[in-house]
């Protein structure tokens, strides 16, 4: 997969392995950094033989280490309008996509990165992994969605002290507080990440986009409605190829072959 020039994008049979690849500015993320993951993501979202896509960064030292101080530096108002509405439409984006997320955190992951890192559908860290919402060290806030995904994702005060005082925190505390799955050594964590990654793309591929639908909407929905949504999203699944497909395979104890029909 070429044509980008700030990111690369490989594949490795269904799954995507997304690199941002700025790696002399810490992968930092400018304009178009971002307008290159939107066209991305849409190629990934449009595979139908691509079932999960992982976020990583070139190198060993960052993931994304925030937006690029460089450009932002002199935007103006609208500038600076634009600049956070096309960074939450990246987030809204790999959110609400039809395939699984995962990032693979392999150093920095600080203001935009972290917000990328929330907007994933789970995270793994290295164990020299730093995370963390810096903004207000430089008199902004974040932009791409910071302040209200990581109050979802983590204690709410323990969200509110890492905004307010822009310390980042270190790939144990981003475990022990549920911002990560799991920390890793350098040389384990992408092929722990790729690993899972396959595994899931096993998997029945509408069911797998169905729950992380339902995921994504319930978290702002009430309990009620969301298990409206669930049980009308049950149901309709057995009225695809798929479901017919891997419970026959489970009766006849053989692996399913799913076509996302």
């Amino acid at each position: 997969m070429t044509g980008f020039t700030n990111i690369k994008l490989q594949r490795d049979g269904a799954v995507a392995t997304l690199y941002f690849n700025r790696p002399r500015r810490m992968n930092a993320l400018n304009t178009a950094t971002l307008e290159e993951l939107l066209a991305a993501t849409s190629t990934v979202a449009e595979d139908d033989k691509l079932r999960v896509l992982i976020l990583t960064g070139t190198g060993d030292r960052a993931f994304a280490a925030g937006a690029d101080v460089a450009e932002m530096v002199d935007k103006t108002y609208l500038e600076a309008l634009r600049f956070a509405e096309l960074g939450q439409r990246v987030c809204q984006t790999l959110e609400t996509m039809n395939k699984p997320v995962i990032a693979a955190i392999n150093g920095y992951a600080l203001g935009a990165g972290c917000e990328l890192v929330m907007a994933c559908d789970f995270a793994f860290a290295v164990d020299s992994a730093v995370i963390g919402q810096p903004e207000v060290n430089l008199a902004i806030i974040p932009g791409f969605g910071g302040t209200q995904r990581l109050l979802r994702r983590i204690p709410v005060g323990i969200a509110r002290e890492m905004v307010l005082t822009g310390r980042p925190i270190d790939a144990a505390e981003a475990l022990r507080v549920g911002l990560v799955n799991a920390v890793l050594p350098a040389e384990q964590l992408l092929p722990h990440v790729l690993a899972i990654a396959h595994e899931i793309a096993e998997k029945g591929p509408l069911a797998v986009a169905g729950a992380k639908r339902l995921m994504v909407s319930g978290l702002d929905s009430p309990l009620p409605a969301a298990n409206v949504l669930e049980r009308e999203t049950f149901a309709g699944l057995f009225a695809t190829e798929d479901q017919r497909e891997g419970m026959r395979a489970f009766l006849n104890k053989r692996s399913p072959n799913f076509r996302g029909k």
